[in-house]
């Protein structure tokens, strides 16, 4: 059955399955983009080029999902914005998520969710990246 989706959607998510977090660059404005679009946003040329982005960033926004415990404990939810400039959500391990605050440095990897598929998540920079 042929794909529905967009075929940036397609390469983004080939990409994450592999293990590679990439985001676009516009190479006219040099402007940095996410989620995969097929024209930059700024000044919009389709002259987009796929990027591994350095991997660091901020927590600009945070919030903690409360669940029973039997359900599987709370959780933390993020919107991490990268060092080139994007934002993404996300969530912050390694630490309670009471504990994630806004301004926090953090460091992106890439893992199994639970289906199988890969998704991105972030520990505090410098830490070591326990589950």
């Amino acid at each position: 059955m042929p794909s529905t989706l967009p075929a940036t959607t397609e390469s983004f998510l080939s990409e994450l399955n592999q293990g590679r977090f990439l985001i676009q660059k516009c190479n006219h404005c040099q402007s940095h983009l996410f989620y995969p679009r097929n024209f930059c946003i700024h000044c919009s040329k389709d002259a987009l080029s796929w990027i591994e982005p350095l991997g660091t960033g901020v927590v600009y926004s945070t919030t903690t999902v409360r669940r029973k415990p039997e359900a599987g404990g709370d959780y933390d939810v993020s919107i991490i914005e990268l060092d080139e400039g994007v934002r993404l959500m996300s969530q912050v391990l390694g630490l309670d998520p009471h504990e994630v605050k806004i301004g926090m440095r953090v460091q992106l990897s890439v893992v199994p969710d639970p289906s199988g598929q890969q998704k991105v998540v972030f520990h505090p920079l410098g830490a070591d990246h326990v589950q």
